[in-house]
């Protein structure tokens, strides 16, 4: 065993190898959804298992365990092409081996010492356009995966150094911004050289047989911490379920079902009861549930390193065929906000056996917008996409988070002077949502109201949830206000047949997009939340008068505090 000087430094070496990685194709990248939003992620993994040994921590936590298991089945397909060789370069995009959607594709780089295979860097980019029915890839009405855009199986991009040149051509082909598309496969490229040098130096300091020691008991230390906090999990079986509106073809809804069985130290999480295969794109892959589970499980304990020894506890159990393990042809461009859905359900299962550490649900739908067409000045295409920032639940110890990035991705909303210098739109505006977290003795987050006018022709497509079942509640809080969606369409107010989902609607300019998303869900009764707590939320513009004096009544009645006054905001 290494001594722990030696251990802290490696490790975080490694972390700081996998940062850097993280902050240059965030600095690199040609499109918004890297460069403003940093959707992407960078890790290092063990060449034999596929385990991870560091990721970063700018790119997005929906990646923390599924690039290990896409990582591992690139390992597969290498080895039956006779083993991973200096200067090849593989990559995927292939959902159903990958993970996640089309637009996100993996690059894996072998690492070579001395003639050796040592270990595997692996990144993910989101590609703005992959083809398919829908510019940006989220299309409410697809039925197969073939609508959403090009699949690109395991392949070989480098072989031997040797770049495949045609391959690119052919994937360009395809696509509509494929100079955006070169410039950001060859950002993600060259970081592998930010990642070698950082690597190369570490080694040249301990050596491989040091190196390779610290990494075990980085991985063995991992598990140890997690089964140490599971462990004073009461042992059990604790179930939850929650549903999804529709599936943005059928408007019937979907149930996301879970129970978790704590016996010992380890977790057993079976999705028994879950919904089939939506028609729609409401599905993701195994892989990318796997990786939401150990979101959610970091979620409550965030002081466990992110490396494969952090997984080992813990067991999953997915029902096929389901929303939740998609498999040839379904869609999955509802990844987005399926990956929410199980982030909930761990939380209210866990909530049951462990209300003091885990969160009530944060506003569970990425609610993405997608705003397409040509520039008026240069006649340029242009896709803009928007993920939903919206309110984190409540917890034993505080309030909800307001204006939060997702939990699952962390993905930014892009800056409004960006938005406006690249695209023909304007912010009407961009505000905090009033009385959209839940009540509670501590309050749910509140979530965001944006209003968009198109400034020329364009079209745009939504891919959103939790309109009919708002984020729930946990120990007595309240539910989060439900998510809005609104068009104004030739000065006549439109409403979504499904609600928050809505495939290539034609606008013109002067007319307006109206999101509002959801927030988080309370903690505890209302009743029992500080009178003093309620006045700075109506203060800070969180909450409105008529709300606090109604949801919280019974707590300014019983502490008499604001006996013989109203609730008042503060003139600013």
């Amino acid at each position: 065993m290494s001594d722990p000087v030696t251990l802290a430094v490696v490790r975080g070496a490694l972390e700081q190898i996998t940062d850097e990685m993280d902050l240059h194709l965030i600095r690199a990248a040609l499109s918004p959804i890297i460069s403003e939003t940093n959707d992407c992620a960078h890790g290092l993994y063990d060449a034999e298992t596929g385990e991870t040994i560091a990721q970063g921590s700018y790119g997005l936590p929906l990646f923390l365990a599924s690039m290990q298991w896409t990582v591992q089945r690139v390992i597969a397909h290498a080895r039956a092409d006779g083993g991973f060789r200096e200067g090849d370069l593989w990559f995927v995009n292939d959902p159903y081996i990958s993970g996640t959607h089309l637009n996100d594709v993996v690059l894996v780089k072998p690492v070579f010492v001395d003639g050796e295979l040592f270990a595997l860097f692996a990144n993910t980019g989101h590609w703005m356009d992959m083809g398919g029915a829908v510019p940006g890839g989220w299309a409410p009405s697809a039925t197969e995966i073939h609508q959403e855009g090009l699949i690109i199986p395991p392949l070989k991009l480098c072989e031997e150094g040797r770049f495949n040149t045609a391959l690119l051509r052919l994937i360009q082909a395809n696509v509509r911004l494929p100079g955006q598309l070169e410039g950001d496969l060859k950002a993600m490229m060259n970081v592998f050289s930010v990642g070698a040098r950082g690597l190369d130096n570490l080694i040249a300091r301990y050596g491989v047989a040091t190196l390779r020691s610290c990494i075990a008991e980085i991985l063995d230390r991992s598990e140890r911490q997690m089964r140490s906090y599971i462990a004073d999990i009461p042992d059990g079986t604790y179930s939850f379920e929650d549903w999804f509106d529709n599936d943005g073809v059928d408007d019937v809804p979907l149930k996301v079902a879970l129970s978790i069985t704590v016996a010992g130290d380890s977790l057993r999480l079976d999705f028994a009861g879950t919904a089939e295969k939506a028609r729609g794109p409401m599905n993701i892959s195994d892989g990318t549930t796997i990786s939401m589970c150990l979101v959610a499980i970091k979620h409550i304990f965030p002081d466990v390193p992110v490396n494969g020894g952090a997984f080992r506890p813990i067991s999953i159990a997915i029902p096929e065929p389901s929303i939740l393990a998609a498999r040839y042809p379904s869609p999955v461009g509802g990844t987005t906000d399926v990956t929410q859905r199980v982030v909930d359900v761990v939380f209210g299962a866990l909530a049951q056996a462990i209300p003091e550490l885990v969160p009530a649900a944060p506003f569970g739908t990425t609610g993405v917008l997608t705003v397409t067409g040509k520039r008026p000045r240069d006649g340029g295409y242009f896709v803009a996409v928007y993920p939903y920032p919206g309110g984190y639940g409540a917890s034993a110890g505080s309030d909800g988070l307001v204006n939060g990035t997702p939990p699952s991705s962390m993905a930014r909303f892009m800056s409004v002077e960006m938005s406006e210098h690249r695209y023909p739109v304007r912010f009407e505006y961009l505000a905090i949502r009033e009385n959209s977290g839940g009540a509670g003795l501590h309050r749910g987050g509140c979530g965001t109201a944006y209003g968009i006018e198109a400034l020329a022709d364009c079209t745009v497509s939504i891919l959103g949830d939790r309109v009919d079942y708002a984020p729930f509640g946990i120990e007595g809080g309240g539910p989060a206000a439900a998510n809005e969606v609104q068009l104004v369409i030739d000065g006549a107010e439109v409403i979504p047949a499904m609600r928050s989902k809505a495939e290539k609607l034609a606008l013109k300019a002067g007319d307006r997009i109206r999101l509002a998303s959801p927030g988080g869900g309370g903690f505890g009764d209302p009743a029992a939340r500080p009178p003093a707590a309620i006045e700075e939320d109506l203060n800070n513009g969180l909450v409105t008068a008529s709300n606090a004096s109604g949801i919280y009544a019974a707590s300014v009645t019983r502490s008499g505090e604001l006996a013989g006054r109203p609730l008042y905001r503060v003139a600013r």
